[in-house]
């Protein structure tokens, strides 16, 4: 089914048209011949399919037919702040033409730019659950006007250790019964469906299989390599394929910094992405990365799902993902919308064991490359030490800037009282002829007898 055969608002319409948006996916298809009715829909689909689109189509077609005095709130609750944004631009592109205002809401920056965009009024309200619990404790968001809930990546919030923030702060909505609700996952666990029955009115189930846990569209492949030459071959393969943007995966914090330091001492623009990363300067890589300012971001997890890149070329996985839904996140970043888009994985010794269970779960073999000589290419920085916690410490300690310095206060014009001396009962030194017991008897009051 095309979109134009779904009689929608001709301003949404429009902003679907310029998005590239012609025919539904399957999952797009299925969710609004039942949502742009009203139905609750507890979705199964994986990620890249475009339900982002089908739950935000249906919040502004809807939306748009209420009289602006009494239109009714949505609000969208998302596992992470990076995810919570992605949604808040796609938003802005489909409500580009319709007088439908939304913001998201998350931890780790300043809240009053979110306090204002409340005072103001928003019409969907994007948020992570601490935040949103935050603001409606507070009283400053009124969780009682919400009508259309959306659940979005209900797997990772259950992951995530979201399920009880997730319970409170539905039970502060309207009854199911007086909001239309969408849950959206990439499997429908049996938390899920709890949570759909115990929260959602006789919701309409959608699973859409797929084949392959992996869109078609990504070129799968995997390199066996030592631990000692990754680097060596990860600079060769961006040589050889030169690719135009990647996103590039390792399993914890210290390697996501050093292969970012390597491969800009190699030549390569490049920035990292780590969970304890300010938001400030997170929010400022990424679009960094989008605008094409930067050609590749290294990160852990914290940007397998909620990061989406236009047209982002190559996903490498220069550490095999731990957990096998890891990997079909991270290189779900690539291919989306139809579009094609290349994985590669390198396994060495320490994380190869996970190789089977991704295979199993994705249920394929993923096709191997073995490297010739001349795909490993001199790492320039080999033989450099780079330490993230090194870099902290150099950031705790470094001398502020002349701006940064605070300003001496005025002179004084009355005179202090003049502080009294402060008594010290000070310990008589040791000398150096005296017996270290005999000064610890002196000092401690004990003589540290045998058998005391």
């Amino acid at each position: 089914m095309n979109f134009t055969d779904l009689n929608l608002n001709n301003d949404l319409q429009k902003a679907i048209s310029e998005c590239g948006f012609t025919a539904c996916t399957k999952v797009q298809d299925a969710t609004l011949a039942g949502t742009l009715k009203g139905k609750d829909v507890c979705v199964q689909s994986q990620t890249g399919t475009g339900k982002t689109a089908a739950f935000l189509i249906t919040i502004f077609e809807l939306v748009i037919k209420d009289p602006p005095e009494n239109r009714r709130k949505s609000l969208i609750i998302a596992p992470t702040r990076e995810l919570a944004l992605q949604i808040e631009e796609e938003a802005q592109r489909l409500g580009k033409y319709l007088d439908i205002s939304a913001g998201a809401f998350y931890g780790g920056m300043s809240p009053n730019h979110q306090r204002e965009l409340l005072k103001k009024g928003v019409d969907i309200i994007i948020g992570t659950p601490g935040r949103l619990i935050d603001l409606g404790t507070s009283g400053r968001l009124n969780l009682k006007s919400i009508r259309i809930l959306v659940i979005d990546e209900a797997d990772r919030l259950f992951d995530m250790g979201f399920l009880p923030d997730i319970r409170r702060l539905i039970k502060k909505l309207p009854s199911y019964s007086k909001r239309m609700t969408m849950l959206f996952s990439a499997t429908l666990s049996y938390r899920a469906r709890e949570l759909a029955w115990e929260y959602m009115n006789d919701p309409l189930e959608i699973e859409i299989a797929p084949k392959q846990m992996t869109v078609d569209t990504i070129t799968q492949t995997l390199y066996h390599v030592g631990h000692e030459e990754k680097m060596s071959l990860l600079l060769g393969i961006l040589k050889r394929l030169s690719p135009e943007s990647g996103l590039i995966f390792t399993n914890t914090k210290q390697m996501a910094y050093e292969v970012a330091k390597r491969l800009k001492v190699n030549g390569y623009e490049c920035e990292y992405i780590i969970g304890d990363l300010p938001q400030k300067r997170r929010l400022s890589i990424i679009n960094r990365i989008k605008s094409g300012h930067i050609r590749f971001l290294v990160a852990t997890n914290v940007a397998a799902r909620g990061i989406h890149i236009d047209d982002l070329d190559m996903v490498i996985n220069y550490d095999v993902p731990e957990d096998c839904e890891d990997y079909v996140h991270r290189i779900g970043r690539t291919a989306r919308a139809g579009k094609s888009g290349r994985a590669i994985t390198l396994a060495c010794d320490r994380y190869v064991e996970s190789l089977q269970a991704i295979e199993k779960f994705t249920k394929m073999k993923l096709p191997v490359i073995w490297a010739d000589d001349d795909l490993f290419i001199e790492d320039k920085s080999a033989g450099t030490r780079f330490s993230l916690f090194d870099e902290k410490l150099h950031t705790l300690h470094r001398k502020p800037s002349p701006s940064q310095t605070p300003s001496r206060r005025p002179t004084r014009t009355r005179p202090l009282k003049k502080a009294e001396p402060k008594k010290h009962h000070k310990t008589k030194p040791i000398s150096p002829t005296e017996d270290r017991m005999a000064y610890y008897a002196r000092k401690y009051g004990d003589n540290f007898s045998k058998g005391k």
